[in-house]
């Protein structure tokens, strides 16, 4: 029999404990590669919603607690165009709102018409809204078809009917299933007047986009400029808290984990104390006999992780239908979370199994063989 028929006969002949084992390492992966996925949906979204401009960077508040609360007033709007290096700052106040079941958290911008080229917006259809109009609207190409409306309908939004006066695209998938309004009719909506949630600005030809962001930071300290994903942060503490607790429940769950495997594994030796002293009689080495507690341990391991995954697939599918998260949580599956998922089983079963291979490695086979 080979080393790997072995180990599958060990597994196979201890079935329950294999189960429940790469059962402990599979919840535990579920938990962890699940936060990972809400985590990375989450500030993708973010990242939608500071992309949907044609910007070199983003400014928001520092320290929101998530980009949408983020409030920029007048006088900072203008020290921003007043910085060295800025050619162009757009203002524009992002909200949301439940248009109907499928539509619970329907992203409506309120810009100047004036801004529409410069932020990066194409009308395809009709044409844009007055500047002062208090009851007109456009459309992105996406929301127009999934609503199935078109210019010179009708559309209902902040509990007001509105007329679509034309349909546009952002080339941003995000931007273009929402809708825009005047900027003052969208403050008065809300009762934010004069106050914008997010600023695009382009450099000057020629100017470095950091030094320009560095200028803007340091002059105005409660503002703060977004220019990767990995400065979301700054101006979202949901997301920051959020890859804490993905952080945290990784560690929580390897020693959860590692704690309930080491006490399987513990208990096993002390049934096949006897098997390991017979083996070692017929001259199996102390690194043979680790590497087969090891083999085993690795090879549930690598079926929890992938048991693991296949349930947090389940799950966040539950989540995504489920009504209070539609439209909200959007599953992103990187190739972090699959490794993420690999390390907390290789991590939690390592560990565990780390002292029950010690004893077996320092059991002679005398006190093996006549162990009652």
């Amino acid at each position: 029999m080979t080393f790997l028929g072995f180990i599958l006969r060990n597994l196979w002949s201890k079935k329950a404990r294999s189960i429940g084992l790469a059962f402990a390492v599979a919840i535990a992966v579920m938990t962890v590669v699940t936060l990972d996925v809400t985590s990375s949906g989450l500030e993708k979204s973010a990242a939608a919603i500071v992309s949907v401009g044609k910007a070199d960077f983003t400014v928001a508040q520092k320290g929101a607690s998530d980009t949408l609360t983020s409030t920029i007033d007048q006088v900072e709007l203008g020290r921003i165009r007043q910085t060295p290096g800025v050619r162009s700052t757009v203002g524009v106040l992002v909200a949301t709102e439940r248009i109907d079941a499928d539509n619970p958290v329907f992203i409506e911008i309120g810009i100047n018409p004036e801004d529409l080229a410069p932020f990066g917006v194409s009308v395809v259809a009709g044409s844009a809204y007055a500047p002062a109009a208090a009851h007109e609207v456009m459309l992105g190409w996406r929301a127009a078809a999934n609503l199935g409306l078109k210019v010179g309908d009708r559309f209902r939004a902040n509990g007001t009917w509105n007329t679509i006066t034309g349909i546009y695209s952002t080339g941003n998938s995000f931007g273009d299933a929402g809708a825009m309004f005047p900027l003052p009719a969208i403050q008065g909506y809300n009762r934010l007047p004069g106050i914008v949630t997010l600023a695009f600005v382009k450099v000057v030809p020629g100017a470095s986009p950091a030094t320009v962001a560095a200028r803007i930071d340091y002059a105005q300290p409660q503002l703060t400029t977004i220019r990767t994903a990995d400065q979301f942060g700054r101006a979202d503490r949901t997301l920051v808290y959020l890859q804490a607790a993905v952080n945290g429940s990784t560690v929580l769950a390897v020693l959860i984990g590692a704690v309930i495997i080491g006490n399987t594994m513990l208990l096993s030796l002390y049934q096949r104390i006897r098997e390991f002293g017979l083996m070692r009689a017929v001259g199996w080495t102390r690194r043979r006999t680790v590497s087969l507690l090891l083999s085993e341990s690795l090879l549930l391991a690598f079926v929890g992780a992938a048991l693991g995954v296949a349930m947090s697939i389940a799950v966040v599918t539950v989540l995504e239908n489920l009504p209070v998260l539609k439209g909200i949580l959007h599953a992103d599956f990187t190739q972090g979370a699959f490794w993420r998922a690999l390390f907390t089983a290789l991590a939690m079963t390592l560990i565990g199994a780390l002292y029950p291979m010690i004893r077996a490695a320092v059991l002679s086979p005398l006190e093996a063989l006549s162990h009652e």
